[in-house]
């Protein structure tokens, strides 16, 4: 079908979803990680690679998209290399479902691979205090203001305008634990209690050891492709319906304000375009590196108001039989964290409309699947927000 035939704006959906190993991953590269991850998403799909013609990729290599893609056998005429952290992947799901719809790509790759925990076990790597001291970085990394206390920081001041409490953010690590506690593949599957997440070593006040992210190995993909391929695809359709992204500050100075997230934008804009409301969504996969990025990205989202986030999380609401599950697969706080996160967020919110999330699928309180998903992704300390709207059928 020629480029000229096609409709102005197609739809797009996400035919292929797949993991690669995860966990502790000791004897493969990067490399091989995003290799097997595509390979599994195209096996999902039903589909080989040469439908390929577009490929998204961030965090490998000096020149990401070509190594890959040169590494997998790709030669792709679309190609995204945008790079905002953790908010990577929906910004870039955004940017390709425009590709697509627009007829300049038929069918792109997501995908990411991390050997993250394996490289600081074998000596490959040491652990990162911070981005570095140029640009805008500088008037700050001479006062030890490493990448978690930038959270920190915020935490604290979203507990001092609100009466957000300790125990508060504790039960959302304790929440993602027992979502876990269903997904074979989480590193972390054992319950725990708000008064172990207290109990734990200080990282950066407020925030112990399980406030924050674990760190693992692995990857995944993401295939997305426009409407016409989806009759020959192996898998049923989960539909992009909407997307947005917002760019904050970098500069802790230039933040108006440390309780509003740039999910606060680009939730607004994914839920007009994909024209539903917050209070449609069935099921929520948030970005949480830190247990204060699920709580206040769900007040950004709409999902309750501006400082009720700590009462909203503390009633068992994430459970993935509460009001509004979240981080069904167990999250970053203990499924797994390789690194930047926001792609296994599309690939869970997937899973779970297409009814393939095993023991951890939620169900809708008639006993149907969930009909619409969003997953939106944070990058930085809250510097930039990608959300994506998904629907069945």
């Amino acid at each position: 079908m020629s480029t000229a035939s096609r409709s102005a704006r197609r739809k797009v959906a996400v035919v292929g979803v797949a993991l690669s190993d995860c966990g502790r991953v000791d004897e493969a590269t990067p490399y091989a990680l995003h290799a097997q991850a595509a390979r599994r998403a195209l096996a999902d799909a039903g589909l080989g690679r040469d439908v390929v013609d577009g490929l998204a990729s961030a965090g490998l290599g000096t020149l990401a998209p070509v190594e890959v893609a040169e590494y997998l056998g790709l030669r792709p005429r679309w190609v995204d290399s945008t790079s905002v952290g953790g908010s990577t992947w929906e910004v870039m799901a955004a940017h390709a479902t425009e590709a697509i719809a627009a007829g300049r790509a038929n069918a792109v790759l997501l995908v990411y691979g991390s050997t993250a925990r394996a490289d600081i076990k074998a000596g490959r790597r040491t652990s990162n205090l911070s981005f570095g001291a140029r640009g805008p970085a500088q008037f700050e990394a001479p006062y030890g203001h490493t990448l978690i206390a930038k959270y920190a920081m915020a935490a604290r001041r979203h507990m001092h305008e609100y009466g957000t409490t300790l125990e508060q953010l504790a039960s959302v690590a304790v929440q993602a634990r027992a979502n876990a506690a269903a997904n074979p593949d989480a590193m972390f599957r054992d319950p725990i209690t708000v008064d172990e997440v207290l109990a734990g070593p200080m990282i950066a006040d407020p925030f112990t050891k399980l406030h924050c992210c674990i760190r693992s190995d692995g990857g995944c993909a993401v295939l997305l492709a426009a409407e016409e391929y989806v009759a020959d695809c192996a898998s049923q359709p989960v539909w992009v319906l909407g997307a947005g992204e917002h760019v904050s500050h970098t500069t802790m100075s230039e933040w108006d304000d440390f309780t509003v997230s740039p999910a606060a934008v680009s939730g607004r804009l994914a839920f007009e375009r994909a024209g539903v409301r917050p209070q449609d969504i069935d099921v929520a996969q948030i970005y949480d590196a830190f247990t204060y990025m699920t709580l206040v990205t769900l007040e950004d989202l709409g999902f309750c108001g501006k400082g009720e986030g700590g009462a909203f999380v503390e009633q068992g609401r994430l459970l993935r039989t509460g009001g509004l599950p979240t981080n069904t697969d167990g999250g970053g706080l203990s499924a797994q964290h390789p690194g930047m996160r926001g792609l296994f967020l599309l690939v869970e919110a997937a899973r779970q409309l297409r009814g393939q999330a095993g023991e951890g699928q939620v169900r809708r309180p008639d006993g149907t699947l969930p009909e619409l998903a969003v997953a939106s992704g944070t990058g930085g300390w809250f510097c930039s927000s990608g959300t994506v709207v998904l629907g069945r059928g």
